[in-house]
């Protein structure tokens, strides 16, 4: 048997022997056979022609650019004048065109860059000026704070509390104001025989009153009197009453215009005298006898005096020079409601022996109770009291109750101040219409200059 490799015929004839001179050549081998299958369907061959042209090749798409991709246009502003900008810019006082030019050029120019950032720093150093509205309470709430984290080992007593704080107030209040306005015209006013009356000065000449008037306590501690003893000292027996008033008259007789305005730091010394010396005294201290000229009041009462004349008059400064100025705290308030309230028996009985009030209806022996007009304080500070009006032995209390006066506790110390008038003051009335005039009458007369 043979195959195509071994020169045999695949189809049974001879296609090439010796005779036919196909010697010696190799079988012919055929290509594959289709099969069956895909004879059928065979597509037929394209007609003779030219060969199709290959496909066109496309150029690739370039790639889709970002946002933040696309280069920042140019400025058109000069770099000297962006360079020039920068301080505005540091100051936050460019327009928008402006601004974006800037900070576009920020990002592409370091040395600017290095001085925006100097100058951004420089600004953070700079002070505005202050607002009144915030100074007053500045000093009160950085010692609150301080004495808050760390007691002080010498406190000041609770009943010289009140004037360190209103001498502070007042202090950062005259810290504020220019030196102009030192001369700003200030009107004293207190109610005096039976009516209102005033006195014309200026912030130096209200500071200069403080001065003297606390002097009476500088005295009376053994500090330095900035006013001195009267005139007449030498004859303490005939000598007329020597109290704040004629203390006051006296210190502006001998001080120049030029030197009250100078007197600032003299008062500011003279309060914190005053306060470190009744901190670092003992208990007793507190009942010092203070004299007054006509009257005396202890220790303890007169510094609540002066803290309460020191709010009053600052508050006739701040008026003068339109500063904002609010009243004590309702603690202190209510203890110089009760210093007022506490004095007002005596007073009634120091205006019915001047013939300025009714005579007492009934006398009662010391310690019994008598008539009483109960006072209602509404407010900070406020509270209720009651006070006795024929005797200033007597106790008051309510079963003896004749008459009501109510009223805010900013108020009555202003009819206290000599500020309003007894007609002005009270909002709400009951009872004995008498009583409650004479009562009304004698709180105004506290009054002084």
């Amino acid at each position: 048997m043979t195959g195509p490799l071994d020169g045999g015929d695949l189809d049974g004839g001879d296609r090439g022997g010796a005779g036919d001179g196909g010697a010696g050549r190799p079988p012919r081998v055929p290509g594959p056979r289709p099969a069956a299958d895909d004879s059928a369907h065979r597509a037929p061959d394209p007609p003779p022609g030219p060969p199709p042209e290959p496909p066109r090749k496309q150029p690739p798409e370039p790639p889709r650019e970002q946002p933040w991709e696309r280069p920042r246009e140019a400025s058109p502003l000069p770099h000297a004048t962006l360079r020039s900008l920068l301080g505005a810019w540091a100051l936050a006082a460019c327009s928008a065109e402006e601004t974006a030019a800037v900070e576009a050029h920020l990002t592409e120019c370091a040395p600017c860059a290095d001085e925006a950032l100097r100058l951004r720093d420089a600004v953070g150093l700079l002070h505005h000026e202050r607002d009144l509205d915030l100074d007053p309470l500045l000093r009160s709430r950085v010692l609150e704070n301080c004495l808050g984290r760390r007691p002080a080992r010498i406190p000041v007593p609770g009943w010289a509390a009140p004037y360190d704080a209103e001498t502070a107030r007042l202090d950062a209040l005259l810290q504020d104001i220019g030196r102009s306005e030192w001369r700003a015209p200030v009107r004293l006013r207190w109610f005096a025989g039976g009516r209102q009356v005033d006195r014309p000065t200026n912030v130096a000449g209200v500071i200069s009153h403080l001065l003297a008037a606390d002097g009476l306590v500088a005295a009376a501690l053994g500090l330095d009197d900035p006013v001195g003893p009267p005139p007449d000292a030498r004859s303490p027996g005939t000598r007329p009453p020597y109290g704040p008033t004629e203390r006051t008259e006296a210190f502006w007789r001998v001080l120049e215009d030029e030197d009250r305005g100078c007197l600032r730091d003299p008062w500011r010394d003279q309060a914190h005298a005053l306060v470190r010396t009744v901190s670092f005294a003992g208990r007793g201290v507190a009942d010092l006898s203070v004299p007054y000229g006509s009257f005396s009041l202890p220790l303890r009462d007169a510094r609540l005096d002066r803290a309460f004349e020191c709010w009053v008059h600052a508050e006739d400064i701040a008026s003068a020079v339109h500063y904002p100025y609010d009243p004590p705290s309702g603690a202190h308030l209510h203890d110089m409601i009760d210093l007022a309230v506490r004095l007002l028996p005596a007073t009634l009985a120091g205006r019915r022996r001047a013939g300025l009030a009714g005579p007492a209806r009934t006398l009662v022996e010391a310690g019994a109770p008598g008539r009483s007009l109960r006072l209602e304080v509404e407010g900070a500070g406020g509270g209720h009291w009651y006070v006795a009006l024929d005797s200033p032995a007597a106790r008051a209390c309510p079963d003896r109750e004749v008459a009501l006066v109510a009223l805010d506790g900013v108020e009555f110390c202003q009819l206290v101040a000599g500020h309003v008038t007894p007609e002005e003051a009270a909002v709400g009335q009951a009872g004995d219409r008498e009583a409650i005039r004479e009562v009304l009458y004698a709180a105004a007369s506290l009054s002084r200059m």
